[in-house]
């Protein structure tokens, strides 16, 4: 066993089942361990490098910024806060954003926004405060967006739970409508992940999307869009609800926004974007300088069509080899957001032999799940699946 794990071990909360892997440095789409040897990532970090390791443009931006001031409080203005900021909703067409440090403080933001949004609306004695999430939903892991979250999985020993949240199964329209019904006049938001990263990489139908709006519109009732996996490019487009044809009227953002440094990101349309008033809500590190000069790059490349066309095509590719493997029963998600259904073999061991085997990968319940740099190239791409073919074998 290698000392760093055993040191790690011994000061380390014991939270995660880590690979007995010591990663040590990153160049592109590759990650090096401490005893030299090299891995395709088909992870990126669970989706937040999204121009791969130590990208040129992005580390010497990140690199420039803390040579230059690396934080300030929100006491202050930063231009780059601003650039980053002006970057990020001329990007998704939303009118204003507050910034956090990851999707859970995101998604926190537009539980508040929501609320407050209907409290300021129709007052305190309304009671309009419940907010409609999706069986199978993940929204974070703190008290409240763990309230949010549609999985018992992740619910046993932290009784009680904030209140004021109702599942609704996803893609069921009538249960939708029903629970509507049920709680009429008391929902102030319905939130939702377009693509359902850790409940399995599945998407929603575009018939219950366009429910959701229909049914929201007819009584003021706002709608979340929880794009913390699949924005910024990840499913082929700068916002997956562009792929949906629909605007919500929040959307959370965090993972790959500022490219590997932790970020969370809450966008708000002119419906609401001024709900959130002076001391109704902050982050000692919210819009961190750091954080925003990482950001810019990531934006100005999946601003850039030509490089959400790759993603696309690249998507493609990734398909078009796993469909060739016997093994594989199916392919879930959009873009480079991948669920790879198996017919016999068990996701968990086969993330285990992929790592001895030099690749990175991640599993969704029963899935594997492949989330990689949106920089991957074909050559790695077909070296990762030639991996993973021959171990489904």
């Amino acid at each position: 066993m290698s000392k760093t794990i055993d040191k790690f071990n011994e000061h380390v909360m014991m939270t995660y089942g880590r690979l007995d892997i010591v990663l040590d440095k990153g160049e592109g789409r590759t990650a090096t361990d401490e005893d030299g040897k090299e891995y395709i990532d088909f992870g990126s970090g669970i989706g937040t490098n999204s121009l791969g390791y130590c990208n040129d443009e992005w580390a010497d931006a990140v690199c420039a910024q803390v040579r230059s001031i690396q934080h300030t409080s929100n006491y202050y203005y930063t231009t780059v806060q601003a650039d980053f900021a002006d970057m990020l909703c001329t990007a998704t067409g939303y009118q204003k954003v507050f910034f956090g440090n990851s999707g859970a403080e995101a998604n926190e933001c537009a539980i508040k926004l929501a609320r407050k949004y209907s409290f300021d609306k129709y007052g305190k004695e309304a009671e309009r405060n419940i907010i409609i999430t999706l069986v199978n939903s993940f929204h974070g892991r703190t008290i409240a967006t763990l309230s949010a979250t549609g999985q018992d999985v992740f619910h046993n020993y932290f009784f009680p739970f904030v209140p004021g949240f109702v599942n609704v199964e996803a893609n069921n329209i009538a249960d939708l409508k029903a629970k509507l019904a049920e709680n009429k006049g008391k929902v102030c938001a319905v939130m939702f992940e377009l693509v359902q990263g850790e409940g399995g990489v599945c998407p929603l139908t575009k018939e219950f999307v366009d429910a959701i709006f229909e049914e929201c519109a007819k009584e003021d009732i706002l709608t979340i869009c929880d794009e913390v996996q699949t924005g910024i490019g990840r499913t082929g487009a700068v916002l997956t609800s562009k792929l949906f044809g629909v605007k919500p009227n929040i959307t959370t953002l965090a993972k790959g926004l500022a490219g590997g440094v932790p970020i969370g990101a809450c966008l708000a349309d002119e419906k609401c974007c001024d709900v959130l008033t002076k001391s109704t809500h902050g982050s000692t590190f919210g819009g961190n300088p750091i954080a925003c000069a990482g950001g810019k790059v990531v934006i100005g490349k999946v601003s850039d069509p030509a490089f959400i066309a790759e993603i696309n095509r690249k998507a493609e590719l990734f398909r078009s080899l796993l469909s060739e493997i016997d093994e594989v029963e199916g392919v879930d998600g959009l873009g480079l957001m991948i669920g790879v259904r198996l017919k016999t073999k068990k996701a968990a061991e086969i993330l285990g032999e992929c790592a001895k085997n030099g690749l990175l990968i991640l599993t969704a319940k029963d899935k594997l799940r492949f989330l990689p740099p949106l920089t991957i190239t074909d050559e790695e791409i077909k070296k990762g699946i030639a991996i993973l073919a021959k171990l489904l074998a």
